[in-house]
C-alpha cells in the first residue's frame, strides 16, 4: 500500500505534463490560460484551478523550458492521503490487539474497512484533476495503461508472491501457488477502468449546473450503473454447488485431509456459498487464492473470536478454505467507489466557488450513507469480503464526508 502512495500521490502533476512534453515536442501549444509577450514568447500555464497549479512552460525559439518554480497542489486531497496511509499503518499495526478496529471477520464495517475504499476514492478524485484537458487520448490511455500495469506487477512481487525456503536460503516464486490477486492489483484494475472512463466517456457540454455535470459524464454513469448491476446479478443470482478442498499435511504423520463444503444455493452472501468465492474457486483456483481467509476469525471457525484461535470443536467444514478478499467479483464495486471519486473530482474541475464545491460534495455523500444504510437493513449487509453494494455506498459516502471537511479545514 505504500508503494500505490507514492504512484498516486504525483498523479495530478505528472501526467498532463508527459502528454503537454508530447504535444510541445511538435511545436503544438495547449493552454488554458496564456498570453503572447512583445519578445514573442507564448507562456502557457496548464490549470486554471484556484486550488490546482503546474509548472511554468516557456516556449521561445521552438525551445521549451519548465520554470523551476514550486508546484503546488491539491492540499486537501493530500491530507486526505496522508490520513488514509496513517490509518493503514494503524490497523496493520495494531488491529490484532484491538479487534474493534481490525477487519470486520464477515458481516459488518469497522474502521480498518475504510483504508481500502479511502484509496480507491482518492484515486478516482485525482483522475478527475489529471485529465481535465487530454491533447491527445491515445497517449493518455498508454500511458493509464502502463501505470496500471506497473501497479500490478508491483502487487505480484510485494503480495503476490510465495517466498520459500528462507530458512535453507533457496529463494524464489512457487508459480503453483502464486497469489495473482491483491491489494495493488485491485487498485490497478480500478484505476485502469476508471481512467480509460474519463479519457474516452466524457461528453463537450457546458457545466453550468448539477444537471449539466450529471449530463456531461452520462456515459460514465451509465457504466458505474452497469457494474452494480452485475455485480448484484452475479452475487444474488448465481447457483453456487457443492465444493471441496484439501488441507495439506503438516508432516509424514498427517496425511492430506479433504473437505467437502454443502451449498447447492443461490444468493446466499455467507462465507462458505457465495459467488465470490466460487467464481475465484473456478476462474483462479484454489491454490492461487489467500489462504487465511478473513472469515476464520468468525465464532464459527475461532474461539477467540473475533480474533485467530484454534477452532471449535463443532468448526463447520469451510473454516479452513482459501478464500480471495480482493477477487474477480467484488473487484467490480471497486471500480465504483474509484468512479464515485472521480465525480468528486469533476466538481474541482468545474465549480470554482468553494460553497458550490461543498454543497456538491455533501449532498451525494450523504445520500450514499443514507442509501448503504437502507441497504444493508434490507438484507444487504456491509461486507468488504463482498464488497457489497450497501459497503460501496457507506464507504464512498463516508470518504466524501472527510474529504469535505478536509477541504473546509484546509
Amino acid at each position: 500500500m505504500m508503494a500505490v502512495y507514492e504512484l498516486i500521490k504525483r498523479e495530478e502533476e505528472v501526467e498532463v505534463e508527459h502528454i503537454m512534453m508530447e504535444d510541445l515536442n511538435k511545436k503544438i501549444v495547449n493552454m488554458e490560460e496564456g498570453y503572447t509577450d512583445q519578445s514573442g514568447k507564448v507562456n502557457a500555464v496548464v490549470g486554471d484551478n484556484k486550488n490546482i497549479k503546474s509548472n511554468l512552460i516557456v516556449i521561445s525559439n521552438g525551445k521549451e523550458d519548465v520554470s523551476a518554480s514550486s508546484k503546488s497542489r491539491l492540499v486537501s486531497l493530500d491530507v486526505f492521503r496522508g490520513l488514509t496511509v496513517a490509518l493503514m499503518i494503524l490497523v496493520d499495526d495494531v488491529g490484532g490487539l484491538i479487534p474493534a478496529i481490525n477487519h470486520s471477520p464477515w458481516n459488518g464495517v469497522t474502521l480498518a474497512d475504510f483504508v481500502m475504499p479511502f484509496f480507491l476514492f482518492i484515486v478516482g478524485v485525482a483522475l478527475g484533476l489529471t485529465y481535465k484537458r487530454l491533447p491527445c487520448r491515445i497517449a493518455a490511455s498508454r500511458m493509464a495503461v502502463l501505470r496500471s500495469l506497473k501497479l500490478l506487477v508491483l502487487g505480484l512481487l510485494l503480495q503476490g508472491g510465495y517466498f520459500h525456503g528462507i530458512n535453507d536460503l533457496t529463494f524464489g516464486v512457487n508459480m503453483e501457488r502464486l497469489r495473482w490477486l491483491g491489494v495493488l492489483q485491485r487498485i490497478a484494475i480500478a484505476y485502469l477502468v476508471a481512467a480509460l472512463c474519463e479519457i474516452w466517456l466524457k461528453g463537450g457540454d457546458a457545466v453550468k449546473s448539477e444537471l449539466s455535470l450529471l449530463k456531461k459524464y452520462r456515459f460514465q454513469w451509465v457504466v458505474a450503473i452497469l457494474l452494480t448491476i452485475t455485480h448484484m446479478a452475479l452475487l444474488y443470482g448465481l447457483y453456487v454447488p457443492d465444493w471441496e478442498y484439501q488441507i495439506p499435511s503438516q508432516g509424514a504423520s498427517v496425511p492430506t485431509r479433504t473437505l467437502t463444503v454443502k451449498c447447492g444455493v443461490r444468493g446466499d452472501t455467507g462465507p462458505a456459498c457465495n459467488a465470490v468465492g466460487m467464481i475465484d474457486r473456478t476462474i483462479l483456483g484454489l491454490q492461487h487464492l489467500y489462504q487465511r481467509p478473513i472469515y476464520s476469525r468468525t465464532m464459527q471457525c475461532s474461539i477467540k473470536s473475533p480474533n485467530y484461535g484454534p477452532l471449535p470443536h463443532d468448526a463447520p467444514s469451510w473454516c479452513q478454505a482459501p478464500f480471495e478478499p480482493e477477487g474477480i467479483l467484488s473487484s467490480i464495486m471497486a471500480i465504483v467507489s474509484c468512479m464515485i471519486g472521480l465525480h468528486y473530482g469533476h466538481v474541482i474541475v468545474h465549480f470554482k466557488d468553494h460553497k458550490n464545491r461543498i454543497l456538491h460534495w455533501m449532498i451525494p455523500a450523504f445520500c450514499l450513507v443514507l442509501m448503504g444504510f437502507i441497504l444493508d437493513f434490507s438484507g444487504m449487509h456491509f461486507n468488504k469480503a463482498l464488497y457489497s453494494s450497501s459497503y460501496t455506498c457507506l464507504t464512498a459516502g463516508a470518504a466524501g464526508i472527510l474529504f469535505t471537511g478536509l477541504y473546509v479545514l484546509v
